[in-house]
């Protein structure tokens, strides 16, 4: 890797750990000012996982890489709810 794309590395793991924090403690404090944990799980907790596959497959639909988008948006969908078929 050249020097810019490390750079974009380590901003872009700085940013994954500050957000995944961010996003336990946001469920944290919904949950200790009483929301249902079911609740924190199904929504807060169900977006945050999605939202990179949701970030890749935006950037790939408007740089025209329509294959990309829905590759994404497929290994994302079976790979969450297939387990759950059974």
């Amino acid at each position: 890797m050249d020097l810019p794309a490390s750079i974009l590395f380590v901003i872009g793991v700085v940013a994954l750990i500050v957000g995944a924090e961010s996003l336990v403690r946001g469920a944290a404090h919904l949950a200790a000012v009483g929301v249902s944990p079911l609740v924190i799980g199904l929504t807060v907790v169900a977006y945050g996982t999605s939202a990179p596959e949701l970030a890749v497959s935006v950037q790939a639909s408007w740089t025209g890489q329509a294959d990309l988008a829905v590759g994404t948006w497929w290994a994302a969908t079976s790979s969450t709810s297939w387990p759950s078929w059974g």
